[in-house]
């Protein structure tokens, strides 16, 4: 059975997921229509650039937790791969604890800059810059929350030789 905060922390992955889908064919859509309006028409939109790049930024910061929950995300584990299960378990956690340290740095980090940011917005649409870095914010809570559930998990397993038969 699935405790009540992972299944939390994963449908909001979910949530955070489908947001990042839309933010990839929002942002797919505005640099089509940067390319026409340039091409054919041989206009600028700055506004559709900025969104665009808003997009982009929702993409990533949105997807990412999604997929350490899933444990699909980036990684070489070749090495990791051909330890024996002990020293592999020790790696695991400290990888999962360092997760957690940095998620957490940059969450704090984010909070601090925001202070100044905040005052300001965006050139083109006047999008307050709290707005801009949302998706980073909003993405990096909840892979901290990731990264602390697969933290706990990592400890909490019982390494294969010392599982029962």
């Amino acid at each position: 059975m699935t405790h009540p905060l992972r299944a939390t922390i994963q449908w909001l992955c979910r949530v955070a997921l489908v947001v990042s889908i839309m933010a990839l064919i929002a942002a797919t859509g505005l640099i089509m229509l940067q390319i026409v309006a340039r091409e054919i028409f041989v206009a600028g939109v700055s506004w559709a650039d900025e969104l665009a790049r808003y997009a982009g930024l929702a993409v990533i910061f949105l997807a990412v937790p999604a997929l350490l929950a899933r444990d699909e995300h980036v990684k070489v584990d070749m090495f990791l791969n051909m330890m024996p299960e002990h020293t592999r378990r020790f790696f695991v956690i400290a990888n999962d604890i360092l997760m957690v340290v940095f998620c957490g740095m940059f969450v704090y980090g984010g909070w601090l800059f925001l202070q100044r940011a905040s005052r300001f917005s965006t050139p083109a649409l006047g999008m307050p810059n709290l707005i801009w870095y949302l998706p980073a914010i909003v993405g990096m809570v909840l892979m901290l929350l990731v990264a602390v559930d697969r933290a706990i998990t990592a400890i909490a397993a019982r390494p294969k030789d010392e599982a029962a038969p």
